[in-house]
């Protein structure tokens, strides 16, 4: 049985990749490099060439807080192409399961905490990313369409906050993680201020990439409804980015170097999502804590840093 991933040289699709031999399915991994999704007929292809029983669809445009205010046509536009072409041609080859992946970014901005599956309609995103949001809305309002129009089995999952190694650790565009890593080990080696964007109070919920490439594959092979999921570490493991910052400057042996400009945005407070169904459903999973995943992570950017994403 072929699974295809899209995206798969992203920050989740890699690792997938990294645990896939302890699963008995052919992996197809793809990336922008095999084929452009916003291109209808090259996505065609794609799906012609291969003919999957199942796909992973991870493939996006994504980026940080100041690439979601920064470029709203490009995070809209781009993203509700790939979708599209994903989604159709997932119908048009009769794949068996799509599992699509969103973003906890999309909820409401003015909500009741901790938000769960039931909720993501329920009010505007938070304006710093609403471009990004309302294109992965319509990926879960077009997956439901086939659904029930045709029955078909594509789902959507939810992850908080994914970190790991291969993320996008660029300074300006990357998620809070990697940025702060690459802009820690910048510090470090200039022998200057390890300098925070923002005051660190908002509250997030991370999950270490590896254990949600686990999550994936039990999706894939035991959720067996047609409901949004959320997969997501628990409500007590939410952490702030202060408290982040902190960790990756302690992986870097530089905490006493640490500073917070308040001058820039701190984006949405909190969006604390709630794991219970997940729970409910896989009974019990261990979840890489934040200080040790976030070594891991150091570590893999440190001996790759010629090679990594920035």
């Amino acid at each position: 049985m072929k699974i295809l991933v899209t995206g798969s040289s992203g920050l989740v699709g890699s690792a997938i990749k990294n645990i896939s031999p302890d699963y008995n399915y052919e992996f197809i991994f793809v990336s922008s490099k095999d084929a452009d999704l916003t291109d209808y007929m090259q996505t065609w292809r794609l799906f012609n060439k291969h003919k999957p029983d199942y796909v992973i669809h991870l493939a996006a445009c994504v980026g940080g807080l100041f690439k979601n205010m920064n470029n709203k046509v490009d995070m809209f536009e781009i993203n509700t192409l790939i979708n599209f072409n994903v989604v159709k041609y997932s119908h048009e080859f009769k794949v068996k399961k799509l599992i699509c992946c969103l973003s906890t970014c999309i909820f409401p901005d003015k909500t009741t905490y901790p938000i769960n599956e039931t909720m993501l309609h329920n009010g505007p995103p938070h304006t710093s990313n609403d471009a990004y949001a309302y294109a992965k809305r319509m990926l879960e309002i077009h997956c439901k369409t086939y659904q029930e129009q045709f029955d078909d089995n594509f789902i959507c999952v939810i992850p908080t906050n994914i970190y790991g190694p291969h993320d996008n650790y660029c300074l300006n565009d990357g998620h809070v993680i990697p940025a702060l890593t690459h802009r820690c080990y910048l510090a470090k080696k200039e022998n200057k201020p390890f300098r925070v964007l923002g005051s660190g109070t908002p509250l997030r919920q991370f999950i270490y990439s590896e254990d949600l490439a686990k999550l994936f594959m039990w999706t894939l092979e035991n959720y067996d409804q047609k409901k949004t999921l959320i997969l997501s570490v628990g409500e007590k493991n939410e952490v702030s980015i202060k408290n982040v910052a902190i960790e990756i400057a302690k992986s870097f042996d530089y905490e006493h170097m640490m500073e917070f400009d308040t001058r820039y945005s701190d984006g949405q407070f909190k969006k604390t999502a709630d794991n219970a169904n997940l729970m409910n459903l896989i009974g019990h999973f261990d979840f890489t804590p934040i200080s040790s995943g976030i070594q891991k992570n150091t570590k893999w950017f440190i001996d790759n840093f010629d090679d990594a994403r920035k």
